[in-house]
């Protein structure tokens, strides 16, 4: 066996899934987590977190496969995307194919132990994650339809914890559209002028000049929602500090994009991580300070291994 050769096929493998860039993955997984610890009260089985971990890396990963394959066109003529595997060659399409859907069979085989409803819902997470790339070429805002593919972990949190996908849930995924409607819109803002010369639609083009407001309104509109569950909840001040401070990041991003640079609207874009994980910080300890409820004992509730 050639070993070298093994290793460099491995290392295009890892560059189609974006293993060496992690943040669309932490992006997936925060509001995953936020849905699964409201779910469950504060108290997820670590068995289910691992499940929802690794399930939204193999599907993210599956979804940029799926993306690239379906942009290898438009994205020979975009500076950051031109070295991209599929679109030098390195990979041929039908054995990226093959590696999306392995990996999307193996993220069902995680699910399989989990209540029926999952199993639909994962479907449906399927069909998003792979018609997203498409919607570039007709929707004006293509990023919320990313924002309801990045968010349906959420339903499927709740369906794993309660065998019902609750009114809540439904209103925790819309605050995640408006969120990824900002971040996304910061991402498309890098991209701008290759995107107008190709004929992509995004949200940066259809704002236009209104582009730096249109990203703080979502971000409004995302921490509005976040607020008004936590009153629905009943959660606490922890909650709230967490929400505080992913405000002011928002307002670090407005710095940020308000030049529209490329490297500015890029930092922003990545900074949302520390976002998101500032949301579920605040989520975490609010529930493990006022219920002492931590990772395990929803296991026996749900005659899930733990």
């Amino acid at each position: 066996m050639n070993w070298a050769a093994l290793s460099a096929r491995l290392d295009l493998y890892e560059r189609l899934m974006r293993l060496d860039k992690p943040i669309g993955t932490l992006l997936l997984l925060w509001p995953t987590l936020w849905g699964l610890w409201i779910a469950a009260d504060g108290r997820p089985s670590w068995w289910l977190v691992w499940i929802f971990c690794l399930g939204t890396l193999l599907m993210r990963s599956a979804g940029c496969i799926v993306n690239d394959h379906a942009d290898v066109e438009f994205d020979r003529h975009v500076k950051r995307t031109a070295a991209r595997v599929l679109t030098t060659g390195q990979v041929g399409r039908g054995e990226a194919l093959a590696l999306a859907a392995f990996l999307a069979a193996g993220s069902f085989v995680l699910i399989i132990r989990l209540p029926p409803l999952v199993w639909g819902l994962s479907v449906v997470a399927l069909f998003l994650a792979v018609s997203y790339p498409y919607t570039k070429r007709f929707l004006a805002v293509p990023q919320a339809y990313l924002g309801v593919a990045f968010g349906f972990g959420i339903p499927m949190s709740f369906a794993a914890v309660q065998n019902e996908v609750p009114p809540i849930a439904w209103w925790l995924l819309a605050a995640n559209i408006f969120w990824a409607i900002a971040y996304d819109t910061e991402y498309a803002m890098v991209d701008r002028d290759d995107d107008l010369k190709i004929g992509i639609r995004t949200s940066a083009i259809t704002f236009g000049r209104f582009d730096v407001g249109a990203v703080m309104l979502s971000y409004t509109a995302s921490f509005a929602i976040l607020a008004y569950l936590g009153i629905v909840l009943g959660l606490g001040l922890l909650y709230y500090a967490g929400l505080a401070v992913a405000m002011a990041m928002s307002l670090h991003h407005l710095r940020l994009i308000a030049g529209r640079s490329r490297a500015g609207c890029f930092a922003a874009f990545m900074h949302n991580n520390w976002l998101g994980a500032a949301v579920f910080a605040g989520l975490a300890l609010d529930y493990g300070v006022r219920l002492g409820a931590w990772p395990g004992g929803a296991a026996r509730a749900a005659g899930l291994p733990h």
